[in-house]
């Protein structure tokens, strides 16, 4: 199994842009599907992490699951469609989906 893959990350907010919260339902939606997609997924739900940011007025900030895949032949197309689906679904600007390459050893 070596080689190399890419370490595809997706940044997911625990609530919406009005502060109401997601079910549990809607992360173990993505992970279902990403592991239908790759065979496996790695979700760090248990205690989210935070991301922050400078606004006009401020700083803003998230709480956020961390789920991520390996992928042996990033369709970047795919990926785009993808986080344009999980912006509708999680009522955001942006989902932040991000991959880098990796060497299994």
């Amino acid at each position: 199994m070596s080689g190399t893959r890419h370490l595809v990350q997706l940044l997911l907010p625990t609530r919406d842009n009005e502060g109401e919260g997601f079910p549990s339902e809607a992360f173990e939606q993505v992970s279902r599907e990403l592991t239908e997609r790759f065979g496996g997924v790695t979700a760090y739900s248990r205690a989210p992490a935070e991301g922050r940011w400078k606004q006009d007025a401020g700083t803003g900030h998230d709480d956020i699951v961390v789920v991520e895949v390996m992928d042996e032949n990033l369709d970047r197309a795919w990926w785009s469609s993808y986080r344009a689906e999980l912006e509708k679904r999680f009522r955001q600007d942006v989902v932040i989906v991000r991959a880098q390459p990796i060497e299994l050893l």
